[in-house]
């Protein structure tokens, strides 16, 4: 088993699923950006790892435009030094166009989390020696309106269908790794990490997700993370 052989099963899995709810269009970058998001499991992907870091699901301007967790366009390409052609979602919103490389807006959650990675660690072989980021669900829902809808908010029928393969992919991502840690960027991260790993299991955590919808992230989200990291046992360099 392998990170890509587990990616290919979890992809297969969602394909076929159906949400109601506010969700009008569902996007898989697992599908139209295959090719970046091996990469990223090829050239990071090693193990063991240190910690893992776990994500919730694509952001508009980050992985559902590269394929890779928290994929601002410049650090996935600058400094994870991954770039390939991107296709398109099955059904595109008008609003929430995919434009894969091409894409001029930066996701800040991404350009946080990757500018602290560069900022502590320099390299990207530093920073994947002990940690690897995963995002718990592949896919981005999407209103009529083009407004974001997080995995959280869907329907309790779809989100049980929804979580059974995530936790799945998730606990086998954990077995291939075998890190020490597992933390949550964000309390459904972390409450999905609970769920999906039995015991015994690694150690679980969480620190503050760096979204600019959350006011604490906004008012410096490395150093909380750092601070958290820490309490946690992460020594930072």
């Amino acid at each position: 088993m392998d990170l890509i052989t587990i990616t290919r099963a979890l992809r297969r899995a969602v394909r076929p699923l159906r949400f109601g709810g506010e969700v009008a269009l569902v996007y898989n970058p697992l599908d139209y950006a295959w090719r970046p998001h091996t990469q990223y499991l090829e050239r990071y992907g090693g193990a063991p790892k240190e910690v893992l870091l776990v994500g919730m699901n694509p952001g508009p301007h980050g992985m559902v435009q590269t394929g890779v967790p928290f994929g601002q366009i410049a650090a996935v390409r600058d400094w994870l030094g991954i770039e390939a052609p991107v296709g398109k979602p099955v059904r595109e919103h008008p609003g929430r166009p995919v434009l894969g490389f091409a894409c001029t807006r930066s996701e800040v959650s991404g350009a946080r989390f990757w500018g602290w990675a560069r900022a502590r660690f320099d390299r990207p072989e530093a920073f994947f020696a002990r940690f690897f980021v995963h995002n718990y669900c592949p896919l981005a829902f999407f209103a009529e309106s083009g407004r974001n809808l997080t995995p959280d908010k869907l329907p309790a029928v779809d989100r049980e269908r929804l979580f059974a393969p995530c936790d799945r992919a998730l606990l086998e991502t954990v077995r291939v790794l075998r890190p020490e840690l597992v933390v949550g960027l964000g309390a459904f991260a972390e409450r999905r990490a609970r769920v999906a790993l039995p015991e015994p299991r690694p150690r679980l955590g969480r620190i503050l997700h760096p979204s600019p919808a959350s006011p604490a992230a906004n008012r410096g989200w490395a150093r909380e993370a750092e601070r958290a990291l820490r309490a946690l046992g992460v020594a930072l360099p």
